[in-house]
């Protein structure tokens, strides 16, 4: 029986931005090539473009050999954990592309083994060339002739030849394949690591300054008179905002839709010059009757209400407010949706204090009641890295040292 060994990889210039696969098919007796597969694929993550790039690869092998065993190769650990069993897969965009695999050949005619990055340059050198031709608006081709044979696997890729004056395509190649592998140069610490899972989807969560309720410690949510900013809130907003510049790693900023928010918002986004996205999902808890009241103003008028509120999360507060439970579905759904827009980006979302507990508890599967148990500080920051398996991890917690 045949062997082959199938080496893939894919990248994204933006994650997601321009993606493209590579593969390579190397007979394992001998380490010729026997097939390669590159193609640009359009907007995509760097976990979609590797899944791309395994199928594309298994299926070479197939067309090759369909009765053959294959030893696969990558240096994603996501996709070899997850095809390997020993992940769960839950992203929407990888449960199909994980299928789609394993169709190819049956389980027990296949393997799967990481490799560091530095091994896998022959099938990551497909993927930018498919990458560049895709910017050209060109179908990708081998970049040079196999002559009915294989190039050898001790061999290094051929230098690829210029096409523009004064060696400007190599040059754009190189600097192609660096922006693949250092598109946003991730730190080893701090809220946007990355593991060898690859790059999370990281929210920055950033509570709003201080208005003239906070310091009073009233219920102000949504349904309330929509206070702004007091002065020692806009001073803290400066303040996070020069913290955030000093940091420079948030990508996008997304913002609740209520004013205290907005202007927080406004004062981070003139620092990093970036544009801020309303989304409504982010708005505070509605605290019905209570808006504006004192906690013990809300005992004295509505002790029983109170009471049951307290001590359990579907309890509405008084006069038809939003339950904890139902702002914990609202944040869960508006947090799958920016996940989705926003994959592989760090973001700063500006919010309130119940949706950034309600992020927090999610992730690291706290229950309910740990609401309670949460300090969170006006412009406080906080941070949430998610992964593509589904997982998340908690970075930072209610971080105020810029403000001192």
């Amino acid at each position: 029986m045949r062997e082959f060994i199938v080496e893939a990889d894919g990248g994204s210039r933006g994650n997601p931005g321009p993606a493209g696969y590579g593969a390579v098919v190397i007979d394992a007796a001998t380490g010729e090539t026997l097939a390669e597969r590159a193609e640009y694929i359009g907007i995509a993550t760097n976990n979609v473009a590797e899944y791309r790039g395994l199928v594309a690869g298994l299926r070479a092998a197939h067309e090759l050999d369909p009765a053959a065993r294959v030893r696969v190769r990558m240096d994603s650990k996501l996709v070899v954990e997850q095809l390997s069993g020993r992940w769960k897969i839950k992203h929407p965009d990888m449960k199909p592309l994980a299928a789609e695999a394993a169709r190819v050949f049956p389980s027990d005619r296949i393997t799967y083994e990481w490799m560091p990055r530095e091994q896998n340059k022959h099938a990551d050198r497909l993927a930018n060339e498919a990458m560049d031709a895709g910017r050209r608006g060109e179908q990708w081709s081998p970049s040079a002739p196999r002559e009915g044979r294989g190039e050898l696997r001790d061999q290094p890729p051929q230098p690829r030849t210029s096409t523009t004056p004064g060696g400007e395509a190599a040059k754009a190649d190189a600097d192609a394949r660096a922006a693949h592998n250092l598109a946003t140069p991730a730190p080893s610490t701090g809220w946007g690591a990355t593991p060898d899972m690859g790059a999370p989807t990281t929210f920055v969560l950033l509570r709003h300054g201080e208005t003239p309720l906070t310091p009073q410690k009233r219920f102000s949510g949504s349904g309330g008179t929509d206070p702004s900013l007091s002065d020692v809130g806009r001073e803290q907003a400066e303040r996070v905002a020069a913290a955030l510049a000093a940091r420079g790693t948030v990508q996008a900023i997304v913002a609740s839709p209520l004013t205290r928010t907005r202007q927080t918002a406004a004062a981070v986004a003139a620092r990093l010059g970036l544009d801020v996205a309303i989304e409504d999902g982010l708005r505070e808890t509605d605290f019905g009757a209570w808006e504006g009241l004192t906690f013990a103003e809300v005992q004295e008028q509505y002790p029983e209400d109170l009471k049951t509120w307290l001590a359990s999360p579907k309890a509405e507060p008084t006069g038809g407010g939003e339950s904890f439970a139902a702002t914990a579905r609202r944040i869960a759904t508006t947090r799958d949706k920016l996940i989705a827009s926003y994959a592989g980006r760090t973001v700063l979302l500006v919010s309130h204090v119940t949706p950034i507990k309600s992020l927090v508890r999610l992730a690291i599967g706290a229950p309910p009641e740990s609401l309670y148990r949460m300090e969170l500080s006006a412009a406080s920051l906080s941070a949430v890295a998610y992964y593509a398996d589904g997982n998340a991890s908690l970075r930072l917690f209610n971080d105020t040292s810029h403000l001192r």
